[in-house]
């Protein structure tokens, strides 16, 4: 009898070990804060024409007219934040799991916010072999 209890016990033990380790694989192949880096600018050259460093130009306080960079960072998702040398926002919500992004275009001038659209962060990405 105790035999059984030690062996279904260890059994218990052995099915909790290999779930922990299937999590740890999902989080590995999701989106990482890189991948949402790198996707959303390339989704910017593409879209904004924006190459980066070599597009920066120093206005009158030495601030880059366009530029992009890591916001904030909740459970779920990146915020990548592009602005335009019009001085406009666009927000990059990408989801951490799927890659799937949606829009946000923000005009600080006339405090207007409207939904940009959504795309697959994926199609932005690198192919992997």
């Amino acid at each position: 009898m105790k035999h059984t209890v030690l062996s279904s016990l260890l059994f218990a033990l052995l099915l909790c070990a290999c779930h922990g380790n299937q999590t740890d694989l999902k989080q590995d192949t999701g989106i990482t804060v890189e991948k949402a880096y790198q996707g959303v600018g390339n989704y910017c050259h593409e879209a904004y024409g924006w190459s980066g460093a070599e597009d920066v130009e120093p206005s009158q306080d030495d601030a880059p007219l366009m530029y992009l960079e890591m916001g904030e960072e909740s459970a779920t998702e990146y915020q990548v934040v592009f602005r335009s040398y019009t001085g406009t926002f666009v927000y990059f919500y990408v989801d951490k799991a799927s890659g799937s992004t949606r829009m946000e275009e923000y005009v600080p001038a006339l405090d207007i916010r409207s939904d940009a659209g959504t795309i697959d962060l994926q199609d932005y990405l690198p192919k992997e072999d």
